[in-house]
């Protein structure tokens, strides 16, 4: 399933030229900032025992659907004091509650992106005023790209699960819808935070293609790289060396 080189020329797509006016509608939103990015059609589960968060699922759980807003935390400790999140975010939608002593246990998707407007100072919990951003929208011709970039994310994940367990595993089941498919790319991607974030910013399909398969291309090469143990005194990776490179005379 390995692929080598760089991925193939985006063609060009219709997704969001001269959109201007889509998501243009602001509205208010509850919200969770988190230490960890939510994408479109990808679970999350949270455990809600806070006082002011769980009066914020009482008003959520009024509504049909019932959904708030998730973004990732720049800086600070999650759901608590001092946060500065992330403007780009996702709307999860909730699918099922549990109740056990002590908490709520809370299962939700994600449905669909965000970008706060401004943030409320005066609501008992978080809440922002948002415009939902416009759906990428998907061109057979990406089929390609869209193909490298699940092999990729793929075989990462193999790899990554050499040194972590939290890594989904590597055949794990995609939507057969291709835009859901590939948030649900996004979302498996073994990267960090920050680049999640940019994915999730992809203003175009081709974009947010070619992103995953970019930041998923580096972490993979951070996986590679050699432990302390395996460089001799020199910091040279003598397994990479051909004959001819230890060769005195060269």
């Amino acid at each position: 399933m390995a692929n080598q080189g760089n991925p193939p020329d985006e063609p060009g797509t219709p997704d969001l030229a001269g959109d201007t006016d889509a998501g243009a509608d602001a509205s208010g939103l509850p919200m969770f900032p988190l230490g960890s990015v939510l994408f479109p059609y990808m679970p999350l589960q949270l455990r809600v025992f806070e006082e002011r968060y769980l009066m914020m699922l009482a008003r959520i759980l009024e509504s049909e659907p019932a959904e708030f807003g998730v973004v990732l935390i720049e800086r600070g400790q999650e759901v608590g004091g001092g946060e500065h999140p992330f403007s780009t975010g996702t709307v999860a939608q909730v699918i099922e509650l549990v109740a056990p002593e002590g908490f709520v246990g809370l299962v939700a998707q994600g449905d669909r992106r965000i970008e706060v407007v401004e943030w409320s100072d005066d609501a008992p919990y978080p809440e922002a005023v948002v415009r939902e951003l416009p759906s990428l929208v998907w061109d057979d011709a990406l089929t390609p790209l869209r193909i490298l970039a699940e092999q990729t994310v793929r075989r990462t994940l193999a790899l990554a699960s050499e040194f972590t367990d939290d890594a989904w595993s590597a055949d794990v089941a995609l939507s057969e819808d291709p835009v859901e498919a590939a948030w649900q790319l996004a979302g498996i991607a073994p990267v960090g935070p920050l680049d999640q974030v940019a994915m999730l910013r992809s203003t175009t399909m081709a974009g947010l293609l070619r992103s995953i398969f970019d930041h998923t291309e580096a972490a993979a090469d951070a996986f590679r790289l050699p432990s302390p143990g395996d460089l001799d005194d020199d910091g040279l990776d003598t397994d990479e060396l051909g004959p001819d490179d230890l060769d005195p005379e060269n």
